[in-house]
């Protein structure tokens, strides 16, 4: 089974993490994860970060001549801001006073995380929880994403809506993403057309009108959320278990998506609209097609009692505007203990065509554990011989390529 662990500071020397239990032979270079680590950086509203900062990985063990050998691979991303940073952010004692933060701003960790952790600088809780991590997180799940690449599994996502332009005709957007599924890399269809968008949205007229949203915000110091819609295709019927709760496939992918910074909802499908429904209208009828068992709608998600049933998965998440304002609200001076504007930080004004990237990483490694539990095997080639021969679509044997 897969473990992820990442390790740094937004404005540190570096971020490292360590996978673990990834099987032998999977064929793996940086520039693949490199890839998915320029994805994340794109995006209309991201902040002057993304101008400094060129994400680069260096695979530094568990990799041999471009093929994994079975041992935890360890990634670092050298952060270049670092060099702007030394004192601040030095790991020895320095001689010089270093100014300490003590305005948090609202709707971020940095009053609970002082609470919680005793600090009297707030610069601890804004370095790590910073969504600097995600970078990390990203590189790490793309190994995961090469992993199910090779079984077939593909991962696309879109950005729904900013603020409040978004898609108004879901049947109209579901049609067109059911088309390109259907292609050749099936969900990565989505993600590849969804990159050619400054805010990763398929229609170029709700596209402009999202780019109006953020810089209206822009103007009004002020920032944006939305949603993101991430799918998955090739996934095999069995996936998970309704045995246990913590078993539950689609409580792991929540767990993966409300761990991404801002992500305060998610949903299965349409799952908070199939709740004002009848159960005539949300659940999807088995039906018999020339002896085969088909689906002919996919309300549920891909996902029935915590498993998957051979249908794309479909996850929405929905990202709050981020907590740092350049018009901020009103906080408190802990020095002083009188009410002040919050402080400003360097961020983004809107991230959410960043955060859907991210989403579709984090999903990796959930997936791939889910696989690995249900077929194992310490190199790819057995988990590939195991999976052809046992994995379900329906009423057919998968075979991988």
């Amino acid at each position: 089974m897969l473990r992820l662990l990442t390790a740094g500071e937004s404005h540190g020397r570096a971020l490292v993490g360590i996978i673990e239990g990834v099987p032998s032979n999977l064929e793996l270079n940086a520039e693949y994860i490199n890839h998915q680590l320029h994805r994340r950086q794109q995006g209309y509203g991201r902040g002057g970060r993304m101008k400094i900062e060129t994400d680069r990985v260096e695979i530094l063990t568990g990799v041999r001549h471009g093929k994994t050998i079975g041992s935890p691979i360890s990634l670092v991303i050298w952060n270049r801001d670092f060099e702007n940073w030394g004192e601040k952010m030095a790991a020895e004692p320095v001689k010089v006073e270093i100014e300490k933060v003590l305005i948090p701003r609202p709707g971020h960790a940095d009053l609970v995380g002082k609470y919680k952790y005793g600090y009297d600088d707030i610069r601890n809780v804004i370095e790590r929880a910073s969504a600097r991590e995600t970078a990390m997180r990203v590189a790490l799940s793309a190994v995961a994403r090469r992993l199910l690449s090779e079984l077939g599994v593909r991962i696309g996502s879109h950005v729904f809506s900013i603020g409040n332009a978004g898609y108004k005709d879901r049947e109209e957007l579901d049609s067109m993403l059911a088309k390109m599924m259907k292609l050749e890399h099936g969900a990565e269809e989505i993600a590849i057309e969804a990159d050619d968008s400054e805010v990763r949205c398929l229609d170029k007229s709700i596209a402009d009108r999202m780019i109006q949203q953020i810089k209206r915000a822009k103007k009004l110091g002020d920032t944006l959320g939305g949603i993101v819609e991430v799918f998955v295709t090739g996934l095999p019927i069995g996936l998970g278990s309704y045995v246990e709760f913590d078993r539950k496939l689609d409580g792991q992918l929540a767990q993966a998506m409300m761990s991404i910074h801002a992500i305060k909802g998610v949903e299965i499908g349409e799952g908070f609209r199939n709740a004002t429904l009848f159960g005539s209208e949300v659940h999807d009828e088995i039906l018999l097609r020339n002896k085969k068992i088909v689906r002919p709608t996919n309300r549920a998600g891909g996902l029935e009692g915590g498993i998957t049933n051979g249908q794309p998965l479909w996850i929405r998440a929905a990202m709050k505007p981020i907590s740092t304002l350049m018009k901020p609200l009103k906080s408190i001076d802990l020095s002083k203990m009188k009410t002040i504007e919050a402080r400003r930080e360097r961020s983004d004004f809107c991230a959410v065509p960043a955060a859907g990237v991210v989403a579709e990483n984090v999903a990796a490694p959930v997936l791939a554990n889910a696989i690995l539990e249900k077929f194992g095997g310490d190199s790819i080639g057995e988990l590939k011989e195991r999976y052809s021969r046992e994995a379900f679509f329906g009423s057919t044997v998968v075979k991988t390529q």
